[in-house]
């Protein structure tokens, strides 16, 4: 009778047990799976697989070869992306390396597909990179938030596509009228990341992954009740947990300290000195009371200041080959020895923010262009295409073969030396002063000629149109008298009662008299 009553006691505290947890139901991971595929987002995304993804692979199928496999890697990258989308909903926020390992496998299929790029270049290599590329839109499921460094779902997945859609282009263009099943493919992907998973994304992730927070804590009290209930009866059951601590406690919590202006203006109207921090100033401090009140810099302190070496605001020094293809210039101060040794018809140079240099070019180049350069010197043998002097001042530039074409913008003072390969030049200027073009002379032993290149204009309107015409400033003389002006310009005397007379030689100031000539 005693053990009866017993057992029907501990039937009675189990069952009690059970209504003190709540009516929470026990979960299980199969009907918790069952529950999540009836999710809205997933199942949404199961319907858009259906249609859009689905359409692809039809395509490919029809095609096959290398355009069948890929499209393969992309519908098991879709798979996994679904898989994700499940299994986010039942994890907690990640942080930066747990979201890697938790992109793993999605990471895995877009490597695989970039590895089926690589190598000798096939028939089918637009249809292989469109795919690789675009599968960089299935990472939008990495946002974590604006301080991830990415852009928001909607805007990657657009980002990514129109990285991958030059080469899409290119196979629409390539099979327009060849073939219709490839432009079928090629539609097909598009439309399948524009609008299919955009507008997906847009609709159920539009600020990124919804994280299962309290998944986790949710399936977990289930397990404990479970495993009470089940708890032998011979064993008495587990006391249950102490009382939390309250929200609001009786004793009174320390005052935290105020910070900003608050705890100034708090100690200005405390009873305490305000000044008692500070440093007394002494009559022998103060300047009325200084024997020395020149104040003048010492010679040291100027030395110490002017002797740190010459470095450009803009950057760091460079002098290098780049790519193979540009030498780079960079930021050269007070460097005479500069040369350029070893290069070809296919390498251009580019000299910037150098200052008071030489640079000395050996051999044929394809451009060379000189920017925002001041007190520079460069000296070159051949140019394919053109020599360009852009944004300096007080340039120095020669030319010892060949130059067709030598361009000058918005540049001030250009000495320009040219040998007998280069006085057919074409020469072009724009914005630009004091230029002068020295030329070898006649013969040998004749010394360079130099002509200054026009800054200033005439414009004329002449028979319906502006005639422009460089300024002459030429060489001449004139007489002033009280009587008459005389200039070279036409050979004529000009009275005072405005009577102009020709003359073919300059009339000799004796001719006007001594008294008459000022």
């Amino acid at each position: 009778m005693e053990m009866g009553l017993v057992e029907r006691l501990e039937a009675a505290v189990r069952r009690l047990e059970v209504l003190a947890v709540g009516s929470q139901p026990v979960v299980s991971d199969r009907d918790l799976a069952n529950d999540l595929s009836l999710d809205p987002a997933i199942k949404a995304f199961d319907e858009f697989l259906d249609s859009s993804l689905r359409r692809v692979v039809v395509a490919a199928e029809k095609i096959g070869g290398q355009t069948l496999e890929v499209t393969k890697v992309l519908e098991q990258a879709f798979l996994v992306e679904k898989e994700l989308l499940i299994q986010a909903k039942q994890t907690q926020k990640p942080n930066l390396k747990a979201l890697a390992e938790f992109l793993k496998p999605l990471n895995e299929l877009i490597v695989k597909a970039n590895a089926m790029t690589e190598g000798r270049r096939s028939d089918f290599f637009n249809h292989l990179k469109t795919t690789a590329d675009s599968l960089s839109a299935l990472g939008w499921i990495a946002y974590l938030g604006k301080d991830s460094g990415m852009s928001l779902p909607t805007a990657h997945v657009e980002e990514s596509w129109q990285m991958a859609e030059f080469y899409n282009n290119k196979v629409l263009v390539a099979y327009r009228n060849k073939d219709s099943d490839h432009v079928e493919w090629a539609k097909s992907l598009k439309e399948l990341y524009l609008p299919g998973l955009r507008d997906y994304v847009k609709s159920f992730y539009p600020l990124g992954l919804v994280w299962g927070c309290a998944a986790t804590a949710s399936t977990s009290a289930p397990s404990s009740t479970l495993s009470v209930a089940k708890a032998s009866p011979g064993k008495a059951p587990a006391a249950p947990p102490p009382p939390s601590t309250p929200l609001f406690s009786s004793e009174t919590a320390a005052p935290r300290p105020k910070l900003g202006m608050s705890a100034v203006f708090e100690e200005i109207s405390s009873s305490k000195s305000v000044t008692s921090g500070l440093r007394k100033v002494t009559d022998g401090m103060k300047t009325k009371n200084q024997a020395d009140r020149t104040f003048v810099v010492s010679s040291t302190e100027k030395e110490t200041r002017t002797s740190s070496p010459s470095v450009s605001k803009a950057g760091p020094p460079k002098f290098e080959l780049q790519m193979g293809r540009r030498w780079a210039v960079e930021n050269q101060i007070g460097k005479k020895n500069l040369v350029i040794d070893e290069c070809d018809a296919k390498q251009s140079v580019y000299v910037y923010g150098c200052r008071d240099s030489v640079l000395q070019v050996k051999g044929k180049v394809n451009n060379i262009t000189i920017d925002k350069c001041n007190k520079m010197g460069v000296l070159f043998k051949d140019v394919v295409a053109a020599c360009e002097i852009v944004n300096c001042n007080g340039i120095e530039v020669q030319c010892e073969g060949s130059a067709p074409t030598i361009s000058i913008d918005n540049t001030g003072g250009c000495q320009l030396y040219l040998s007998k390969e280069s006085l057919e030049s074409s020469i072009t200027t724009a914005k630009s002063s004091e230029i002068n073009v020295m030329v070898p002379g006649a013969g040998p032993e004749i010394d360079w000629v130099e002509h200054a290149l026009p800054q200033q204009y005439i414009h004329a309107f002449k028979d319906g149109q502006f005639v422009t015409s460089p300024v002459s400033h030429s060489g001449g003389w004139i007489i002033w008298s009280s009587r008459a002006v005389y200039t070279k310009a036409n050979y004529c005397v000009r009275s005072p009662d405005m009577q102009t007379s020709n003359l073919e030689t300059p009339p000799h100031p004796d001719a006007l008299g001594p008294d008459n000539f000022e």
